[in-house]
């Protein structure tokens, strides 16, 4: 959404992330096409600040506003609820509406997650 947010203090880069609300989440995501990497998080967590640039960048490469979103559990709690979240980051991919992996904080298999959302998707 190119806006310049302060992810963390004293840093600001240029938000190419769409947050989503309980009100947008079923338009957006469950019935979204194709690979989409939803991050749950919470401003002020370290880790995910850690993986911030990571998902910047794989939202730079895809060139697409519909493939990563992510929630903002303390404004949300109802999402973070139906989506049994127990910390920050959670990642979940989901394909044509359908939770095809998950992955909780940073580690290596993020990098994983996010290389499938950034190849091109034929249905």
């Amino acid at each position: 959404m190119n806006d310049e947010k302060d992810f963390m203090p004293g840093h600001k880069s240029i938000d190419r992330i769409r947050t989503v609300t309980a009100s947008t989440f079923d338009r957006l995501v469950l019935k979204g096409e194709g690979p989409i990497v939803v991050e749950f998080m919470s401003y002020g967590c370290a880790h995910c600040g850690v993986i911030e640039p990571d998902l910047q960048q794989v939202a730079e490469m895809v060139k697409s506003t519909e493939k990563i979103f992510r929630v903002n559990i303390a404004l949300d709690r109802e999402l973070a609820d139906a989506y049994e979240i127990q910390g920050t980051p959670t990642l979940i991919m989901f394909l044509n509406g359908a939770v095809v992996g998950r992955e909780e904080g940073p580690s290596p298999e993020v990098s994983n997650i996010l290389a499938v959302v950034s190849q091109p998707y034929v249905s």
